[in-house]
């Protein structure tokens, strides 16, 4: 055989080897085939890859494990291999900066989960805490693998376990865009935010023919677990999208406000809102009345920079406001009593929806800004059943473990034990600012009159006047913040209009902070 004679016998092994590549590749990127992808868009729901190449820039996308299969022969799974096992996983860019993602494909076995597909989720999310990237998880599956048995249940465990070491360290972003249930749903639940999208998605521990078996409740998979129900009554969901493109933006949105990792400050923007601006309606927001409610989230937006504030959890337990926003350029995360809902007083749910936030934001280095409209914690005797304490314990356990820069406004009520939860000067808020509409007491004025003046009002000719008579000089005294201020527990009363500024003057300062505790394996957190 000539030199050229096995030259072109070489060059016709590797051409026959470089069409195997380009055959497992096609094969590779069609998933479950076209049939199946048609039906997903049929659904209105996009594939697996058109997810993260919505969410990635253009072409920065790179796949990892894309010729991963199952190993198992049972139950016809021999016959039943696809390339990649039902989850695309890799790394790419988004708005320039490394995140690791995961989505799972419905075209493929349903996205159940089995070993093989666990642990290329669990390999990019040691590539992650690795690097120190967030991870963004698409969720689209039908649970576990059941022809795998407890290998398949080992592989949420990894998972699940991982979720856990990457919290506090990276950022955790799950999406649901299908369904999502049984063990499935712990592994969103131990991330930092759970988005899904409207009519397509469905969270549940169980579904519904269960549900009826064992209660016989008969109930809709929307009413059982989909994302009205997780954004309104459970809480579980942080955000809903319209659809999945609005879903992929909220993620990009949530990522804008967070630094890749713990050891990351969070990522500023050269500030094109001018710092010294003040706000004329903040002066006139309280009324004269303290009965009568307004809307914190006006005084929130005339304070952030643009009036731009993402809020998280905006639909469950509203009468605390949480969420993102920046002041001259740098993230912070806000907290605030919300006066127009249930008077702003803490209860069960807004405690815990509190306290997660707080831990969040102490977490990867965001300063916490609150703003303080509290009568106090929500009386009666449903709460008490439901553990208002051990709630009420949490808010203030997260409050007092922060480390970050911490700043309080108090803008009109500030009573009892609520008013010491809420950032208050004891728990190491660094500075603690007043409105001259501050009322910061132990209780209203019609209770403590009742309680301190009870004999002189038993005794009175005339108690209704001599009530009023009797709070008017209570208020007088203790309805203001000087008294608070004069024993350094408010560090400034302050116009409301000059609320930005201050704020402002106040953070940049504690951009360098540095607070060390006692060394300890962790706290117990009243859960």
């Amino acid at each position: 055989m000539t030199v050229k004679e096995e030259q072109v016998i070489n060059q016709e092994a590797t051409k026959s080897k470089i069409n195997k590549y380009l055959k497992l590749r096609k094969e590779s990127l069609l998933g479950g085939g076209e049939e199946r992808i048609k039906a997903q868009h049929e659904k209105g729901k996009y594939t697996a890859r058109e997810r993260i190449l919505l969410l990635m820039d253009p072409e920065s996308f790179v796949e990892l494990g894309g010729y991963v299969t199952h190993q198992k022969t049972d139950f016809g799974m021999n016959k039943k291999k696809f390339l990649g096992d039902g989850v695309i996983t890799g790394y790419g860019r988004v708005n320039g900066r490394l995140v690791y993602v995961y989505a799972q494909d419905f075209t493929v076995l349903g996205g159940s989960l089995g070993n093989a597909h666990a642990k290329k989720i669990v390999h990019i999310m040691e590539l992650a805490l690795k690097t120190g990237a967030p991870i963004v998880g698409f969720n689209d599956s039908g649970g576990a693998r059941i022809q795998e048995g407890v290998d398949s249940l080992a592989g949420y465990g990894e998972i699940f376990f991982h979720n856990v070491l990457a919290s506090g360290v990276v950022p955790q972003i799950s999406v649901i865009v299908g369904p999502s249930a049984g063990g499935a749903v712990y592994s969103p639940a131990l991330t930092d935010f759970i988005i899904m999208t409207k009519e397509t998605s469905h969270m549940f521990v169980t579904g519904p023919s269960v549900v009826k078996t064992v209660t016989g409740e008969d109930i809709s998979f929307e009413e059982l677990g989909g994302s009205t129900i997780h954004t309104l009554k459970s809480g579980v969901a942080h955000f809903d999208g319209a659809d999945e493109k609005e879903s992929i933006e909220l993620i990009k949105k949530i990522l804008s406000y967070l630094p890749s990792n713990n050891l990351e400050d969070p990522p500023v923007v050269t500030p094109t809102d001018d710092k010294a601006r003040t706000s004329d309606l903040l002066n006139s927001i309280i009324p004269d009345d303290s009965k009568i409610p307004y809307d914190m989230k006006t005084v929130i937006s005339e304070v952030v920079d643009h009036g731009e504030f993402l809020e998280v959890q905006e639909k469950w337990a509203k009468n605390i406001i949480i969420g993102f926003a920046r002041l001259n350029g740098y993230p912070v995360g806000i907290v605030a009593n919300q006066p127009a809902v249930l008077a702003g007083a803490l209860d069960s749910e807004a405690s815990i929806k509190g306290a997660k936030f707080v831990r969040l934001c102490d977490s990867f280095n965001i300063p916490i800004i609150t703003f303080v409209d509290v009568p106090g914690f929500l009386p009666g005797v449903d709460q008490e059943w439901k553990g208002i304490i051990r709630n009420g314990a949490k808010l203030l356990y997260a409050y007092c473990e922060a480390t970050v820069p911490k700043i309080a406004v108090v803008t009109r009520k500030a009573f009892g034990g609520a008013y010491i939860v809420m950032a208050s000067k004891h728990l190491r808020t660094d500075v603690n600012l007043a409105w001259p509409t501050a009322e910061i007491a132990v209780m209203g004025s019609e209770a403590a009159v009742n309680i301190i003046f009870r004999r002189e009002l038993q005794s009175a000719e005339d108690p209704i006047a001599k009530q009023k008579e009797i709070e008017a000089g209570y208020r007088e005294k203790f309805y203001n913040p000087y008294a608070a201020a004069s024993y350094g527990y408010i560090d400034d009363v302050i116009l409301p209009s000059e609320t930005r500024p201050k704020l402002i003057e106040a953070l940049w300062p504690l951009l360098t902070k540095r607070e060390e505790r006692f060394p300890k394996k962790h706290g117990n957190i009243p859960l």
